[in-house]
């Protein structure tokens, strides 16, 4: 009986819920088991028309599946299969300060990293030659590979790719990566 009475509510919740109009005729019984047998969670309530989504792709190329907008910067590295473990590694920002700043307080500068013009990039290469080092630098994009060590490292702000500085220190296994910040606003911070 526990069933016919929660069909039975089931058909009266759903007759509440649809906005069409139901003959009650002798059939009742056939609706009830027709209605429970294909009543869904997408069934109940009034019905919604299907509307036929085309998405249309705003491409000069018909084949580009996504704009290269949408893709992340770095995105071409990132290499998940590499078994290359990821070295030791360091993000230091560096300010260009002069007498006036440090003991005047003259400019506008302050110790954050707002005020910093460079970043610079320490990477513990043990048992690595300068030689094995492969360097890449694009604008928020940092992929240093080498014989055993992989990294990726995506960076705080945009860089200089095109004017940086790196040394390979062979005594302390050390690369360390100099690179000048570029930011919108920076004739604010250092005008």
């Amino acid at each position: 009986m526990d069933s016919v009475s929660s069909a039975s509510s089931l058909l009266s919740l759903a007759k509440l819920l649809c906005d069409a109009p139901e003959d009650d005729d002798d059939d009742d019984e056939d609706v009830l088991h027709s209605s429970v047998n294909a009543m869904t969670p997408g069934t109940i309530g009034p019905v919604k028309e299907e509307s036929a989504g085309t998405f249309q792709v705003k491409s000069e190329n018909s084949k580009t599946i996504w704009n290269t907008e949408e893709v992340p910067e770095g995105s071409e590295y990132d290499d998940t299969w590499d078994p290359r473990e990821q070295p030791e590694y360091e993000i230091l920002f560096k300010q260009r300060v002069g007498t006036e700043d440090v003991f005047f307080g003259m400019s506008r500068k302050d110790h954050s990293t707002a005020c910093c013009e460079d970043i610079v990039i320490k990477i513990k290469l043990p048992e690595t030659k300068s030689s094995d080092i492969t360097l890449d630098i694009q604008d928020k994009v940092l992929d240093l590979r080498t014989p055993k060590k992989k990294l990726l490292l995506h960076l705080p702000y945009s860089v200089d790719s095109k004017n940086g500085k790196a040394r390979f220190f062979s005594e302390e296994e050390t690369l360390e990566v100099t690179l000048r910040v570029l930011r919108e606003f920076d004739f604010i911070n250092f005008g």
